[in-house]
């Protein structure tokens, strides 16, 4: 067992951080009931949202069953991988279908009370009751915010009370299923929204002429299931998995920084604090007339985070020591020996200004991202003044605005990550709990940041019902309108915290990767040790070999994710089209589009894609930590994350750009709807779709997927490559599985092809023919 235990006060504090989580599942449950206490609409209203429901809960189900697959094949290899002991070994198998378990769970719940709402924010708008519509769109985002911070919360505080000292290797577990299973909803959930999407707006929008959501495009009732599929079920999961990983990187570098004083226990305090912050800010969102919705929602964050702030600040001087030299407990290991005692550090002030920093991150990020994609601010604004010379310039203007943003973004989350080092005093150690506390104290606002997310997909899909009931109008439409447009801005911002939190997890969890590699070294017994650590050196070839191939990783898993998305758009596009050919009475309202058959389309596509970006998830930092080694890995990963932040932000922001462009031009400028310029900022809405909703999300769990999948091999690549179990041959047989693995996925993905219904005569130039 480890050294690390839990005293009877210690033991006290978990529990009440149970009974916190429990709390905030009560709070959701209520949430939920105040929902759906509201009127669901009328006849109509509710038969669109019926169907939309039933295309969600068939899509959602057909994928578990599917990811039920790589949940057995995770579960068996978890129990091969090295542990303490065998019952350590079990529970980490065990955590891993709990964590996958509760990322499913909040993904359905998610999905399936956005479904309900959307037709109630309709009818609040229809009785013109712009602050009802508002209430519960927050609501239902803020059930999922409670049941996000209340699952993550519970799991972590349970395997704590189960394995006390062992708790952080058995919480690898649930991290990993937590991610694993959110990548594969952003990905799957991604591609069919935006099929979808891209679908109905080149069908519908540019060439027929129809609005958005008419109900005579056969795509619409799939692009209503997409968002919430995606926008609802995969962020969620995605915020929830950057809860849990946080949580177990916290947990594992605050044993080996803090020992016996806290380490098992302060962690879990942070989102406890957090939970009842989030509370009180949902509570506090409320529309005020005259005053945008954006601007309540935010003024309700601000409280939040100050208040989780000011309360996280006190925990830290209770229940910390104020001299590392107090620490109980601490193991020995850091880097070359140096333990993280070895420096003078106060880790109540350390981890104090730490927590404070991450809540300070989350609302400077949400101010960059709400500069940059907002329909009030300047870059939006330019990129919407572009389309009045064609989409070229849109798609330009946007671009420009995506890699600008990414800069600001990344330089941001630099600073902050070097000023949470120099807290360390000179402990590698200390300095990486601390960036893990920073993440947790940026998660102390999820809770709000989930909510604001889930309001985003609910305002839109209502008023797409709206739209294709034709039930509302007048004053209705012009409330759900502003809603839509608060909504679009909202998603882009909880995009960048997305984003911020992944870099903070996947940092720390490069911390608890150093920490596996150590302890495992001292375990080895090794004389190579020097040898090791000469692997980390940056100039080391390996360790710069690792950087450029996990950098690579970031661009393939990004195009892979991109082309998925223009395939399947590419056969809705051609089905859409069929429809209106082979059914003329479609535009007279005669004829009903066929709206399942586009809805089966996107959800076989959106299965059939899934494979490949996950194999390379899991497979690649095998393939590299087997064949170069542990430094070669650590260059792996450290590439992958630099790419990821830029990528993802990158990817984000200029299609939140593009999106708020379109709606600029649709509220009446530079000419309205119907125009060339309106069917240019479509253009680039297209563009940017996949970019934000399926490429961008979904490289948040993949670094961290990445990072975990490296924390669990670390110690079998040690045990493999040094020391009285070295074995060289397995080892090399190991990464070329992985490597016949990765090319064998990538091959069957490019066989397929990217455009459909090509021309014939161009068709038979590239067979040769």
């Amino acid at each position: 067992m480890s050294e690390v235990t839990l005293s009877g006060t210690d033991t006290s504090i978990v529990i009440v951080v149970l009974c916190i989580a429990v709390v905030a599942l009560v709070f959701g449950f209520m949430f939920r009931r105040e929902v759906l206490a509201t009127s669901p609409g009328t006849e109509s209203m509710r038969e669109i949202g019926g169907a939309v429901q039933e295309g969600a809960s068939a899509y959602l189900g057909r994928q578990f069953r599917t990811l039920g697959i790589f949940a057995v094949v995770a579960f068996f290899l978890l129990l091969v991988l090295p542990a303490d002991d065998l019952a350590v070994r079990i529970g980490r198998s065990v955590a891993f279908l709990f964590g996958a378990g509760f990322s499913a769970t909040i993904g359905y719940l998610g999905m399936n009370l956005a479904t309900a709402a959307n037709m109630r924010v309709a009818e609040a708008a229809r009785n013109g009751n712009r602050d009802e519509g508002m209430r519960i769109a927050f609501r239902t985002g803020g059930t999922v915010g409670m049941a996000t911070v209340g699952l993550g919360l519970l799991g972590a505080a349970v395997v704590v009370l189960v394995y006390r000292g062992d708790a952080p290797v058995v919480l690898e577990g649930f991290g990993f299923g937590a991610a694993l299973l959110a990548m594969f909803m952003r990905v799957g959930g991604g591609i069919f929204t935006k099929a979808a999407d891209v679908g109905a707006d080149l069908v519908g929008k540019v060439e027929a002429g129809i609005p958005e959501d008419d109900p005579r495009n056969a795509a619409t009732i799939a692009d209503n299931v997409g968002d919430n599929v995606g926008d609802c079920a995969g962020m969620a999961a995605d915020l929830f998995e950057s809860y849990a990983v946080t949580l177990v990187a916290a947990l594992i570098l605050g044993t080996a920084a803090l020992g016996n004083d806290g380490g098992l226990t302060f962690p879990l305090i942070i989102p406890a604090i957090g939970v009842i912050t989030a509370i009180i800010g949902v509570y506090l969102t409320k529309a005020q007339p005259g005053v945008n919705a954006l601007r309540s929602i935010n003024r309700s964050f601000y409280l939040s985070a100050a208040g989780a702030a000011l309360a996280s600040v006190a925990a830290a001087f209770v229940f910390l020591p104020s001299s590392s030299a107090d620490l109980d407990g601490v193991s020995s290991r850091d880097l070359f020996g140096g333990g993280a005692a070895a420096a003078d550090v106060n880790p109540a002030l350390g981890a104090a200004v730490a927590v404070v920093i991450g809540i300070v991150l989350a609302a400077f990020i949400l101010w960059l991202t709400g500069y940059f994609t907002g329909t009030e601010s300047k870059p939006t604004n330019d990129v919407a003044r572009t389309s009045l010379t064609g989409p070229a310039t849109v798609v330009l203007s946007g671009i420009g605005v995506g890699l600008e943003s990414a800069v600001y973004t990344a330089v941001t989350i630099a600073i902050a990550i070097f000023a949470l080092f120099t807290l360390g005093g000179g402990s590698l150690i200390m300095s990486l709990f601390f960036v893990a506390l920073a993440g947790c104290g940026l998660l102390t606002t999820v809770g709000v940041i989930v909510a604001m997310d889930t309001f985003g997909p609910v305002s839109d899909n209502a008023q797409g019902i709206a739209e294709m009931s034709g039930d509302v109008d007048g004053e209705g439409a012009q409330i759900l309108t502003e809603l839509d447009a608060v909504g679009n801005t909202t998603k882009a911002i909880t995009k960048g915290i997305a984003i911020t939190t992944a870099v903070l997890a996947a940092t720390a969890l490069f911390g608890s990767y150093l920490d596996a590699i150590i302890k495992a070294v001292s375990d080895a017994e090794t004389a190579e040790a020097e040898a090791i650590w000469d692997q980390f050196l940056v100039f080391d070839p390996r360790a710069m070999v690792g950087m450029l191939i996990g950098g690579a990783v970031v661009f393939l898993f990004s195009g892979l994710a991109i082309n998925a998305v223009t395939r399947a758009a590419g056969a809705i596009v051609f089905e859409v089209r069929r429809q209106f050919r082979e059914k003329p009475g479609i535009m007279d309202y005669s004829e009903k589009p066929e709206y399942a058959r586009v809805v089966d389309i996107c959800t076989r596509d959106s299965l059939r894609e899934l494979a490949t970006p996950g194999l390379l998830a899991v497979f690649a930092p095998i393939a590299v930590g087997f064949g170069l080694g542990v430094g070669a890995l650590a260059g792996y990963l450290a590439g992958a994350i630099v790419t990821g932040v830029l990528m993802a932000v990158f990817l984000a922001n200029s299609g939140g750009a593009w999106d708020n462009a379109k709606k600029i031009v649709e509220d009446g400028h530079y000419g309205g709807k119907g125009t060339d310029a309106h069917a240019a900022t479509v253009i680039g809405d297209t563009v940017g779709d996949p970019f934000k909703d399926t490429a961008g999300p979904a490289i948040n769990p993949l670094i961290k997927v990445m990072n975990l999948v490296a924390l669990l091999i670390a110690p079998a690549i040690i045990g493999l490559t040094y020391g009285s179990g070295a074995n060289d041959w397995l080892r090399w047989a190991i990464a070329l599985v992985a490597v016949v693995v990765i090319v064998g996925a990538v091959v069957v993905s490019k066989r397929r092809d990217i455009a459909i219904g090509e021309a014939p005569e161009r068709a038979g130039v590239i067979s040769g023919s």
